[in-house]
């Protein structure tokens, strides 16, 4: 065997070629088993949160995608002698992953703040960008209001943490007073 690469002075040997198909195929069966584990955690997972079915099929799909196409990088990678493509593969489905979520990041993340400075409470009457209604329930990446009407507005928690919003028939508190010096 001939070294394939040198690290920090350990050479890497180059494996036989049907040594390097079996680790490779076992690599895909680890990744295969974990994806099944994986997938079957995720779903009981969303429905304990009573999650809609599809949503639950949905939800093992990207769990399984996820952990096979990590199994394939680590694959070729390990085939290639080259942990670079391992990491590159990794650094693409984490790109993805947080470009494609990058919106319902934010509506967590602003109704983690809505919820923690507790400017809009359950019974508010509130208006913003020509919506109107009373806030029924405030949850973590929505927020439901109640029309005149008696519809149910669902909305972003971004759009109350990016937008003004009028709150009817509240007053702003008082200031507190500045302790003497």
């Amino acid at each position: 065997m001939t070294p394939a690469a040198s690290i920090g002075g350990w050479n890497i040997p180059l494996p036989d070629p049907v040594v390097g198909a079996i680790v490779d195929v076992v690599i895909l069966l680890v990744a295969g088993l974990g994806a099944w584990f994986i997938a079957r955690l995720v779903a009981q997972q969303l429905r304990q949160r009573h999650v809609r079915g599809d949503m639950v099929v949905l939800g093992r799909r990207v769990a399984t995608g996820v952990v096979v196409m990590v199994g394939i990088f680590a694959a070729v990678g390990y085939t290639a002698q080259n942990a670079n493509v391992t990491l590159f593969g990794l650094l693409l489905a984490t790109i993805v992953a947080a470009l494609g979520l990058q919106q319902l990041l934010q509506d967590y993340v602003s109704g983690y703040y809505v919820l923690l400075e507790r400017h809009l409470r359950v019974g508010d009457r509130i208006s913003f960008d020509g919506h109107e209604g009373t806030i029924r329930e405030v949850r973590l990446r929505v927020t439901l209001l109640e029309s005149e009407a008696g519809d149910v507005v669902v909305v972003p928690n971004s759009e109350l943490f990016t937008k003004p919003v009028i709150i009817r028939g509240r007053k702003a508190p008082e200031p507190k007073p500045e302790p003497p010096a």
